[in-house]
């Protein structure tokens, strides 16, 4: 059977591309942000993923507000991205794995979610700049399969209903007939609001304490409704959903048990709280 080797945490800023692109790692604003990586990619090279399952979502790229899918899974040999008219350069057609795809797909359907397959897929930069942080020398080394979930038109789904989603993506996992090493991805900022009123919100309190939920007790979010999410973190914030589908997959491969590898707790870039993290299953 496949192992499922812990979760990784990220923001997907848009910004965060034209910075690794123009070489400002270690320009002031940028420092304390990419700093939270080195012992991220020591513990990937010692732990040596084949395989990544990307929770993140769409930004109009792929799905647009005229369709758009609660959960939808990617089945395809490869996955493009296109330019998003951000001025990030885009990257290498990423390699899809598709046994593991239908597998999750299969196991997902069994259990009653409602989700949308999606044999051709293009990915935006939620998907691609956590593969290029982890991994930024040379081609990717990972296949990929990306889950989407909507976190831009309401009706968003509830944390509880994502972690019970997430958790049904690591049972898949674990029960994948393969000997590769898998590793879970979580791409989204934590609270930040971009327009209306609140625009530059932070809700740094809170942040923190569902980064330390997520190792100790990870249904501590669920007692919130995606009403209360909005007004704890903005309405981009609720990209948090993201850490919550990866927590959730952990909970099936080692039940409420992981250890905090490294974190890095950042505010703020482009109005975002930024985040990096990674759990290791036990």
């Amino acid at each position: 059977m496949a192992k499922l080797i812990g979760g990784l945490g990220t923001s997907h800023i848009p910004a965060i591309g034209g910075a690794i692109h123009n070489g400002l790692q270690q320009d002031p604003y940028w420092k304390p942000f990419f700093d939270g990586f080195p012992p991220l990619r020591d513990w990937l090279g010692e732990k040596k993923p084949d395989v990544v399952v990307m929770f993140y979502n769409d930004h109009g790229l792929n799905f647009f507000l005229d369709k758009m899918p609660t959960f939808a899974v990617g089945a395809a040999p490869e996955y493009n991205n296109a330019d998003e008219g951000w001025g990030i350069p885009t990257l290498p057609p990423f390699k899809g794995e598709l046994d593991l795809s239908w597998h999750i797909i299969n196991t997902l359907v069994e259990k009653e979610f409602d989700i949308v397959t999606c044999q051709e897929m293009l990915v935006d930069h939620a998907c691609t700049l956590p593969l290029k942080l982890f991994w930024p020398e040379g081609d990717c080394p990972v296949t990929v399969v990306p889950i989407c979930i909507n976190t831009v038109q309401f009706p968003l789904p509830k944390p509880n209903r994502v972690y019970a989603m997430g958790k049904a993506v690591g049972e898949a996992i674990k029960a994948w007939d393969s000997s590769k090493a898998v590793a879970v991805i979580a791409s989204g900022g934590l609270s930040h609001q971009l327009d209306g009123e609140r625009a530059g919100f932070i809700n740094k309190e809170f942040d923190l304490q569902f980064l330390d939920s997520l190792e100790s007790n990870p249904e501590w979010i669920n007692q919130f409704s995606v009403h209360e999410l909005v007004e704890k973190t903005g309405t981009q914030g609720v990209e948090l959903l993201m850490w919550v589908a990866m927590r959730g997959a952990l909970a099936a491969a080692g039940g409420a048990r992981v250890r905090r590898v490294t974190g890095n707790y950042h505010i703020p870039i482009s109005n975002t709280a930024t985040a990096v993290l990674a759990l290791e299953t036990v």
